[in-house]
């Protein structure tokens, strides 16, 4: 019985990180169905993405306020989580503040003082985000495109946050309040009081001490238990760009934004079309042009649906939606992301894809939606982890007009005139100056 604590323990922590290892490799699976693309150029421009537009969230700096606090919220989830540390040794080992062994009494106090700062601090915000969700209704916060779950997420994990900050101050307040005491092996340290959780002594100074150490053994243990049950919520939430954040960002387009990408077998058909010589006599048609289901996207686009917060930033700053246009760019990345998911379904039900009669095109992304787009890059620019929808727009229009030859008929005649007259008027390459003579 001496050892169930940290057997049971040991249960918990092994029990955690398979799920999450095993749920981490499913993304893993399913953002390398799409199409392999090497990115590997200019890595310190990546690096240098990846420190300021994922940890130092410079992009969200354009309200600073907001950013703020969420870079309150971002840095309590890393920053206090260090000290899951000394849980998890004490309670694989049966130690009780183990790394007041190793640190000195100044340095240990100092860390501890600083995490229940923080924690704080982010219990203050998390009930702001909660108020400007529910209670101020901000317009991209009420948009439809996050009716029932993705709006619940939300909450559930503002909601997580605050009790799992309560928890530590609590378990704090508990074992220096046992400490002082001398009571049992809480006598074994002297840490001191700290300087959040030693406001809650009153509070629980009425208590038994063994009233006060239940409380503290209970908040111990439900703060770790949280801490497991929220790593292994985050791949099923939109919070898991809380991890694609960093490698989203590296590995970002670093071209200029209005830049799109050729389709390199069309460049050939116009190249051979204007001299013959060149072509190929054995040469294959290209497979296809664009992308109607995910495996036709690039591995990035899918990795940037599954590191997209669901903010709203982009869809806010969209043109087409802010006229009442379908468009969202928002929706486009949640919707492939929900794309990807059911194909991931599919392979885990059947070992393989087996085809299920639905495609991202028209099945989860209507042509409506496709065509509202200016490529303005007005979400690209808005979105604080530079994610592209447009990238997934544009592929997606490609393959409807030159798959499906579905193009409105203004962008046919359009289309007619550069290919006769190389521009988008009806007007013959060698009357173009013609209006330079009056």
């Amino acid at each position: 019985m001496h050892y169930l604590p940290q057997i049971m323990f040991l249960l918990l922590f092994a029990l955690g990180s398979y799920l999450f290892t095993k749920n981490i490799l499913v993304i893993k699976r399913n953002i390398l169905l799409g199409k392999d693309e090497e990115i590997n150029d200019n890595k310190s421009a990546r690096w240098k993405n990846l420190i300021f537009l994922a940890f130092g969230q410079k992009k969200m700096f354009k309200n600073p306020l907001v950013a703020f606090m969420h870079l309150i919220v971002y840095l309590g989830f890393v920053i206090i989580n260090i000290e899951v540390v000394e849980i998890v040794i004490d309670g694989l080992t049966g130690s009780h503040r183990v790394l007041t062994q190793i640190l000195s009494t100044e340095f240990y106090s100092f860390l501890i003082n600083s995490f229940e700062i923080l924690a704080l601090l982010v219990i203050v915000a998390c009930v702001i985000f909660l108020v400007r969700r529910n209670i101020l209704k901000l317009k991209r916060f009420i948009s439809k495109d996050l009716d029932g779950w993705p709006r619940s997420d939300a909450n559930y994990i503002l909601i997580t946050e605050i009790v799992l900050m309560t928890l530590f101050l609590t378990m704090n307040a508990c074992d220096t309040l046992l400490q002082q005491n001398s009571y049992g092996h809480y006598n074994s340290v002297q840490t001191g009081s700290f300087v959040v959780s030693s406001y809650l002594h009153p509070i629980i100074s009425g208590f038994s001490f063994h009233s006060i150490e239940i409380i503290e053994r209970v908040c111990w243990w439900l703060h770790i238990i949280g801490i497991f049950a929220f790593l292994n919520y985050l791949p099923y939430s939109k919070h898991l760009h809380i991890l694609f954040a960093f490698p989203n960002a590296y590995y970002a387009r670093l071209e200029s934004q209005g830049k799109m990408n050729n389709m390199p077998a069309i460049q050939k058909e116009v190249l051979y079309a204007m001299q013959p010589e060149l072509a190929p006599t054995n040469a294959e048609p290209p497979a296809s042009f664009g992308a109607k289901d995910i495996f036709d996207l690039s591995w990035r686009n899918l990795l940037e649906a599954y590191s997209c917060t669901e903010c709203g930033r982009c869809t806010a700053a969209c043109p087409a939606n802010v006229t009442g246009k379908l468009l969202s760019p928002r929706m486009i990345m949640m919707k492939t992301r929900e794309r990807l998911e059911d194909v991931g379904k599919n392979i885990q039900l059947n070992k393989s894809f087996v085809p299920d009669n639905k495609t991202l095109l028209h099945d989860y992304i209507s042509v409506e939606e496709l065509r509202a787009c200016t490529t303005c890059n007005a979400c690209v620019e808005a979105c604080p982890v530079s994610i592209s929808p447009l990238e997934i727009i544009v592929e997606l229009r490609r393959s409807l007009i030159m798959e499906e030859s579905n193009a409105p008929q203004e962008w046919n005649g359009m289309f007619s005139n550069i290919e006769n007259n190389f521009a988008p008027w009806k007007f013959s390459p060698e009357e173009r100056d013609a209006w330079t003579k009056d």
